[in-house]
């Protein structure tokens, strides 16, 4: 039977599954000020990382209607939606109801909408897993089963250079940003059921970057199974050295590096890194 996945526009894609005709992308879009930006093919990083920086208000998404879920969903019989976590955005939900109101009208078709509980780099990991059962020749059940069993194993962590979108939404306050850029130091995150938690921080980039390896050491199970993924956000040589220096201890069996798209570099923000295994 013939499948798709679609993911929303936070499921940060690798050259070649861009190029995969199973994958396709539905776009959020992004509000910066009066500027608004589809988080599609044409989006432009620099032009969206110059606008966050030039904006005092905290940039916005609009999840994807139902209808363009549905418009993704022709041409297969299996389909496998991946969308980022439920607690950031409403894309879950909006996946959600256009797979009740698909099924209404071709109901020998199989939907499965996956709330992905990460963003990004994690979502690239689902997309991966879904692609490697598919070619392996498992059933849409079978295939359903064990990115759900992925998906509640995987871990998500990030380190971020710039902290004015946490501060724009209220998830710091304007003293701990103003300290934390005049101090130069950089929180290590992570996310936990979906929901982004402070793990740890350091004084400068590079040691938080070595920080958060170290929880990756520390947590990781199962890495020769596991693909090591690295989202950055205008930083690639940021996250060769994370890529390197988490290949060194731990045995992954491989790891893949991915440029952010719109939604991602939101989060991410300029010199961002988000991993996930």
């Amino acid at each position: 039977m013939s499948y798709k996945i679609v993911g929303d526009s936070c499921t940060d894609l690798t050259d070649n599954m861009r190029q995969d005709e199973h994958i396709s992308v539905v776009p959020l879009t992004l509000q910066v000020g009066k500027d608004t930006v589809v988080d599609d093919s044409r989006f432009d990083q620099a032009r969206f990382l110059r606008l966050m920086k030039e904006c005092s208000e905290c940039p916005k998404s609009a999840c994807p209607s139902p209808e363009a879920y549905m418009d993704a969903f022709e041409g297969a019989d299996e389909i496998f939606v991946i969308t980022l976590s439920s607690h950031l955005s409403g894309s879950y939900n909006s996946a959600e109801l256009a797979k009740v109101l698909y099924l209404e009208k071709h109901p020998n078709k199989k939907i499965e909408v996956i709330d992905s509980r990460s963003a990004s780099a994690g979502q690239t990991l689902l997309a991966m897993k879904i692609t490697q059962e598919k070619k392996a020749g498992a059933s849409f059940e079978e295939t359903v089963n064990r990115v759900e069993k992925f998906r509640n194993s995987m871990k998500t962590k990030f380190v971020l250079e710039n902290l004015d979108n946490l501060r724009k939404n209220g998830r710091l306050s304007n003293i701990t940003a103003a300290l934390c850029s005049v101090l130069n130091i950089k929180p290590v995150m992570c996310g936990v059921e979906g929901v982004i938690e402070k793990l740890d921080q350091a004084r400068g980039m590079t040691k938080a970057l070595l920080k958060m390896v170290k929880y990756i050491e520390e947590d990781v199970t199962d890495a020769k199974d596991r693909i090591f993924a690295i989202a950055h956000c205008n930083c690639r040589e940021r996250a060769e050295y994370v890529k390197n220096e988490v290949l060194r201890r731990i045995p992954f069996q491989s790891a893949v590096i991915v440029d952010t798209a719109g939604v991602s570099s939101m989060y991410a923000n300029d010199g961002g890194i988000v991993v996930a295994y």
